[in-house]
Order: structure tokens, then C-alpha cells, then sequence
């Protein structure tokens, strides 16, 4: 019985030592890895010709001067508006946009646009009443021939009772 017993650890020990050992890892496998990319830090360099950094340097380019603020609680069932003020040469071309998609003008949505002396525009978007749909990710373009400028504003909504 002894005997039997001897010859079956052993068979196991032999067994354990001949399988080769896994290495396991949790979560996606990538393992303590640094990165070289560095997230944040704006890209600068030469262009290969002037024309190309006349191009994308433009002092006529697009830019939004001033917008709403970038976070809005907004009361159910009372008006909530946002402003974008752009400047360029040409004048910008301001659009809005509502969780990625063009918003146009409807019976509670009203987009206001004034033209400042030459170069600027002012636009206003008034909502009235607001309801539950109406929360979201709100986006503000201005474009012109040299460059595109945004600003997002994301809103939700809060209950009041009176």
C-alpha cells in the first residue's frame, strides 16, 4: 500500500514539474507598459513651405471671443439660452449643434444672429419652455475660409418645486 502511494506522488511530481507554468494578468493584458505619446501638449513645427503656415496661422481665422458657460442646470419648463460671439476675416459662420446633430429653428427653439461692425457675429439660442429632451450637449462652430473654432456647453436638468 505504501508502495502505491510512493508511486503515485511521485507520478505527480513528475507530472507538475514537466507542465510549463502560465502567467496570468488582470485586466487587458497590456502590462506595465510606459507610453512614449504624451496626451495634452500642443503640436508645434515648421511647415514645409510659407504658403502652408500663412494657411494655417491665419490672423483671419475663426475665433470664438465669448460663449456661455460650460455648464448649465436649466429648471424644467422655464427658458435657457446660450450665446457664442465669434470674430474673422470673413466674417464666421456660427452653427449649432445638439449631440452631434445641426439644430435648426422650431415653435419653442429661436436662433437669434446679429452682424458686429465687419468682422464679427453674435448668435443667441433661446429655448422656451425647456423640457427633459432638451438636456444634452450643446456646441457652438464658427467657421470661415481659414479656420473652424468650438465650444461646447453640456446641460442637464433640475426639478423645481414651488
Amino acid at each position: 500500500m505504501q508502495l502505491k502511494c510512493l508511486l503515485i506522488c511521485l507520478g505527480l511530481s513528475i507530472l507538475m514539474l514537466s507542465t510549463p507554468l502560465c502567467e496570468a494578468r488582470r485586466g487587458r493584458g497590456r502590462g506595465r507598459t510606459k507610453s512614449r505619446v504624451q496626451i495634452g501638449l500642443p503640436i508645434t513645427g515648421k511647415y514645409r513651405d510659407p504658403e502652408s503656415d500663412q494657411y494655417y496661422n491665419n490672423n483671419n481665422g475663426a475665433k470664438i471671443l465669448q460663449a456661455s458657460h460650460f455648464d448649465l442646470e436649466y429648471v424644467l419648463g422655464h427658458k435657457i439660452a446660450f450665446l457664442c460671439v465669434a470674430k474673422g476675416n470673413p466674417r464666421p459662420h456660427i452653427t449649432w449643434y445638439k449631440d452631434g446633430a445641426e439644430i435648426y429653428q422650431h415653435l419653442y427653439m429661436h436662433v437669434h444672429e446679429w452682424r458686429i461692425g465687419e468682422d464679427r457675429v453674435k448668435s443667441k439660442i433661446e429655448i422656451d419652455p425647456a423640457t427633459q429632451m432638451d438636456a444634452g450637449l450643446y456646441e457652438c462652430t464658427a467657421d470661415n475660409m481659414y479656420s473652424i473654432d468650438r465650444r461646447s456647453f453640456k446641460t442637464d436638468f433640475s426639478i423645481a418645486f414651488d
